[in-house]
């Protein structure tokens, strides 16, 4: 286990919402373009929630990637940018143009090699693109990104990005960002919230495994690993975690 890991545990899911909106705006300071990974799901909603309210943010020079896309038109409700466009970028939080994105229009190789070149502009000079921040959820399956259980993406280190073409969970055709990146940011935090994430956390964060989950795999190699949790999502710990309540 890395010995930069914290878990922090919230009372609710607005509390740790709050606290990680706080965390974008001290990460964030100071920094010549500040550049951000987002993943979908309930993250969308909690940080379009948050966000707008958020005293001291100030996005101006931010760009941000998606940690995974799902190859469907952003018109499309399961499109990853496509929720941060109606629900983020319309209050005026981010805009268009500081958004890397997919182009669903590809096949998904296409779509992958187009977007590792776009990564690669967004980091000139590096081999291995460095997040400042990557924002992380898990899937009860112990998922992240879009890295499965079992999966042979899982052992791809010569791509910053890959396609997957036989995703578990539909859509079947996907762009991720593959475990050297991950592991090559400054700062990743892992959101999860709900009972229903209880037993996955267990394994993920307790226990060891000969074939560790993919979101067991992302441990930082000079960055720190945060894990922002509600209590529901942290009832089966029992390692050492902090509590939170900033509401």
């Amino acid at each position: 286990m890395s010995g930069s890991r914290q878990i922090r545990v919230f009372p609710s899911p607005s509390e740790l919402a709050l606290s990680l909106a706080q965390i974008l705006v001290h990460e964030s300071q100071g920094s010549n373009g500040f550049k951000l990974g987002l993943s979908g799901g309930s993250l969308v909603q909690l940080l379009s929630r948050e966000l707008p309210k958020t005293p001291g943010l100030s996005t101006e020079g931010w760009k941000v990637a998606m940690c995974d896309e799902r190859l469907l038109p952003f018109s499309d409700p399961e499109s990853t940018y496509g929720e941060y466009q109606r629900h983020l970028i319309s209050q005026g939080i981010l805009s268009e143009s500081q958004f890397v994105t997919i182009n669903p229009s590809l096949p998904v190789e296409e779509a992958a090699a187009d977007y590792t070149q776009k990564l690669r502009e967004l980091f000139p000079g590096s081999d291995l693109p460095t997040f400042d921040l990557l924002i992380l959820g898990i899937g009860p399956d112990g998922h992240t990104a879009s890295l499965f259980p079992g999966h042979s993406l899982l052992q791809v280190t010569d791509q910053i990005v890959a396609p997957i073409n036989d995703s578990p969970k539909p859509p079947s055709e996907r762009v991720t960002l593959t475990l050297p990146v991950l592991n090559a940011a400054k700062t990743v935090v892992f959101v999860a919230t709900g009972e229903g994430k209880a037993a996955i956390l267990k394994r993920i964060l307790q226990e060891e495994e000969p074939e560790p989950l993919p979101a067991a795999r992302v441990l930082p190699v000079h960055g720190k690993l945060l894990w922002f949790l509600d209590e529901p999502a942290a009832r089966e710990l029992t390692c050492p975690v902090e509590k939170h309540s900033v509401l």
